[in-house]
């Protein structure tokens, strides 16, 4: 079971009946599933697609993407997701870069028609569109409709190409937060590696409901996500569009028992003043990351929010689940560490500045067409250089520190914005903070601070300032402070510091 169709397969005879898909209204089984799936496959097969081909898929998380993934992957296709949040140049740009050979496209979604906008720019589009009614609309001229892909072929065949683990299963772009996004390649069974690992260390099985509020688009909610729910046959509970009251709703009317996600997510859910009206105790099991995850947040999630389990981890587009706390950890491990090497990772971290470096069967194939940012980013024995800055203690347990890029020098002394900001994430009134580094004429640079106010907070400049001054040594006290209604993200949650800039 190394390719991903063989473990769509299993799934559907392992779990039969049992509910895969819960969107709404439409509740598909994982016989049902798998069956949808072949079905796109072979429309595939009867458009040209031949295995090995690009195949992309512009939509918002709904069970829509989940068909058309998998059945790109039972074609033996590449599946090549496109961020939904792009401008039409910039999917564009992917397209054509990935020489995809069909592209799945939502109708209007968040105001947008990215159909129209492709072809009101002049943009080159691929020869076979394939319309994916989000919002139930009809599909437009030079399009096929979802439903009918696959409909009217020969339905005595298997709906399934010969894969192999080491073909190519996807090319999933990174954040492109310094600069153009990179396509990582993964394998088959790397894919299904790093799920699975991910799988085992929270303990997830048939009888969890999973809510995935991560974009299918991301590593997290694909790979960490979807593909989770096939190898243990957990309920794939799709949300388009975070809404901290809709998704709390969800968990309540769905009986959601693991939510996965960035901080953001349960920063908001334990600041929304409504919480207490919608029923959470279903909820077992929390996993959260990024380059940085407040320790005052993993706290409150530990304490107010009840789960049998909070786990912190640690991973990116070029590795997905690189180290992962354990169900036994303590609490201050979970909330101080992102836990240890998982999914055959080795991990180590790299003098003077301390960069993590990680080497494995799982570390991604390369750069698409970009052998000069392979060779940059996987040195000549096999380490990812990551960009993340950390330290591993005696155990093995990985703390992250910061991200490279972001630390500056203030005055001769290295800054390491994490740390102010984990300073800041303690003073009362602050939901959310980023500090960058400014140019400053005497020092070279030093500390701003953009901080988000909790709702009905009076919190002034002097207070954060003050505040810091009693925490940190004088170098790292920020010098500006300026209040912001929300912090720049991508959409994997991490904050856009260069915008910050």
């Amino acid at each position: 079971m190394d390719t991903i169709p063989a473990a769509l397969a299993d799934a559907a005879k392992r779990f039969g009946d049992a509910e895969a898909v819960a969107d709404g209204p439409v509740r598909l089984s994982w016989r049902e599933l798998h069956d949808r799936a072949r079905t796109v496959a072979r429309g595939l097969a009867g458009v040209g697609v031949a295995p090995g081909d690009r195949v992309a898929i512009c939509a918002p998380n709904t069970w829509h993407w989940v068909v058309a993934a998998l059945g790109t992957l039972c074609a033996g296709a590449t599946l090549v997701p496109v961020n939904t949040r792009f401008t039409a140049t910039e999917t564009a740009d992917l397209l054509a870069r990935t020489h995809a050979a069909t592209l799945f496209v939502a109708g209007e979604f968040l105001g947008r028609d990215r159909l129209a906008e492709l072809r009101e720019g002049g943009h080159a589009v691929p020869g076979t569109v394939v319309h994916v009614p989000v919002g139930g609309d009809a599909a437009p001229p030079g399009t096929t409709a979802l439903a009918d892909l696959g409909s009217t072929v020969d339905r005595d065949g298997t709906g399934d190409a010969r894969v192999a683990p080491d073909d190519v299963s996807d090319i999933l772009f990174t954040s492109g937060t310094t600069g153009r996004s990179k396509g990582a390649m993964s394998a088959h069974r790397q894919a299904l590696d790093v799920a699975r690992a991910w799988a085992e260390l929270g303990e997830v099985t048939a009888a969890d409901r999973y809510l995935v509020i991560n974009p299918f688009f991301h590593s997290f909610g694909y790979k960490a996500g979807i593909l989770v729910c096939v190898l243990t046959g957990a309920t794939i509970v799709p949300q388009a569009v975070f809404d901290v009251a809709e998704a709390m709703r969800l968990v309540a009317a769905e009986r959601v028992t693991v939510l996965p996600g960035p901080p953001t997510i349960y920063q908001t859910m334990l600041d929304h003043p409504d919480r207490d009206a919608y029923d959470l105790t279903s909820l077992r099991l929390a996993v959260t990351g990024a380059a940085v995850v407040p320790v005052v947040l993993i706290e409150r999630m530990q304490h107010e929010l009840e789960l049998d389990a909070v786990l912190t981890a640690y991973g990116l587009t070029e590795a997905v689940v690189a180290t992962m706390c354990r169900r036994d950890d303590d609490a201050a491990t979970v909330a101080h560490t992102c836990g240890r090497a998982t999914a055959g990772f080795e991990l180590r971290v790299e003098p003077p500045a301390g960069e993590v470096l990680l080497r494995g069967r799982n570390v991604m194939l390369g750069y698409l067409d970009d052998p000069d940012a392979t060779a940059a980013a996987i040195d000549a024995d096999g380490w990812l250089h990551t960009g993340d800055v950390g330290t591993v203690d005696e155990r093995g347990y990985l703390t992250i520190t910061d991200r490279l890029k972001d630390m500056y020098i203030c005055g001769g002394f290295n800054v390491y914005p994490a740390e102010v900001e984990q300073a800041l994430a303690r003073l009362a009134g602050v939901a959310e903070s980023a500090v960058v580094g400014v140019p400053d004429e005497r020092l070279g640079e030093v500390g701003k601070a953009y901080v988000v106010r909790r709702d009905g907070a009076a919190l002034s400049a002097e207070d954060v300032l003050a505040h810091c001054k009693g925490v940190l040594a004088n170098y790292k006290v920020p010098r500006v402070v300026e209040f912001s209604a929300e912090l720049p993200r991508n959409p994997s949650g991490k904050v856009l510091k260069r915008l910050l800039r």
